[in-house]
């Protein structure tokens, strides 16, 4: 796993969307895990890769794997609503798909 502390080292063979999805993530929910993979290249035959020069165009898919405690309490649909509805404005713009798994701190330590 990568933690937060590992983020800004990755950051620079990181493309312009996965930087704005990894700030709104790590503002909105504070993650003491966060990893996020593009996954792009995978869905290059899909529509929603031919879109305009717009900056994060071709970052369409992303997988990603987030522990946050902001998740306590809450079941996986509503977290992945509470992801979704952060990344609102991304979604607009060209985001296609997530593939999440969220995690609270006291689940990820049961995978480990």
């Amino acid at each position: 796993m990568t933690s937060l502390s590992d983020s800004s080292a990755l950051s620079k063979a990181e493309g312009v969307r996965m930087q704005r999805v990894r700030n709104v993530l790590e503002k909105t929910f504070n993650p003491i895990v966060l990893e996020i993979e593009d996954e792009s290249h995978r869905h290059a035959h899909h529509k929603a890769m031919v879109r305009g020069p717009e900056a994060g165009a071709t970052e369409t898919h992303f997988r990603v794997l987030m522990v946050s405690a902001a998740f306590e309490g809450v079941n996986r649909v509503n977290r992945s609503r509470m992801v979704h509805e952060a990344l609102a404005p991304e979604f607009s713009s060209g985001l296609h798909a997530l593939a999440l798994t969220l995690r609270t701190p006291q689940e990820a330590e049961k995978v480990a």
